[in-house]
């Protein structure tokens, strides 16, 4: 492989229990029910606007004037909180450290908006990793459409064929298949079907295994 392109919130981040925490200020604001940790982790994957929506749905429903100005709310509360509880998953620091290493170009393509992509990064000491990063606003369409992938390896100067991209949701498998990229899976994230399900070049339970997997792909990586 001569790149690897990272999905983010489920994949490189545990990033729901803030989201969890903006989701549920931005209920209660709109005086509705909050919702639990698992129920946000379900709604993630498409897209804040997405995720607005399914939260509204879930509390009662909304009309189209009531999800934009729920929209904005959210936004307000997440911009202003997007790090506090967010964290790498154990073993992605090394593992970015050891690629780094090898020279691997690294990208991150997310459905996460630009500036919360950003701004999360920079707050975890991990945006200068990556070469490439393409928010879920950079473009008119989001993942599983496969421009935004495109658009990272063609950043990084490499064909989509001859890179990984590594996701833990369906709609990461979806955007990898749409766009003829080889998929790793990651299993921790945020799925909603079962592991066995996901069409896969590469599974792995977590990252010193994903590290391990790499080796012989990109050079000396063994886990220490």
């Amino acid at each position: 492989m001569k790149a690897l392109v990272f999905d983010l919130d489920g994949t490189l981040i545990h990033s729901a229990p803030d989201i969890h925490a903006a989701a549920n200020r931005m209920l209660d604001a709109l005086d509705r029910p909050t919702l639990t940790l698992e129920q946000v982790i379900s709604f993630i994957g498409a897209g804040v606007p997405k995720l607005v929506e399914r939260a509204l749905t879930a509390t009662g429903g909304a009309d189209e004037a009531a999800t934009e100005d729920a929209l904005g709310r959210f936004n307000a509360f997440y911009q202003a909180d997007p790090s506090t509880l967010t964290r790498p998953y154990p073993g992605v620091e090394p593992l970015l450290s050891a690629l780094a290493a090898a020279g691997v170009p690294l990208g991150i393509c997310t459905n996460k908006p630009q500036a919360f992509t950003e701004t999360i990064l920079d707050d975890l000491k991990l945006r200068s990793r990556f070469t490439s990063v393409v928010g879920g606003d950079r473009l008119g369409v989001r993942k599983p459409d496969p421009a935004p992938l495109r658009l990272c390896f063609e950043e990084l100067s490499v064909a989509p064929k001859d890179g990984l991209y590594i996701g833990d949701s369906e709609t990461d498998e979806a955007t990898a298949q749409a766009l003829g990229a080889p998929f790793a899976f990651f299993s921790g994230g945020y799925r909603k079907k079962a592991p066995e399900a996901f069409e896969a070049r590469l599974r792995f339970d977590d990252f010193a295994s994903l590290r391990r997997e790499l080796a012989p792909l990109l050079g000396d990586l063994r886990a220490d």
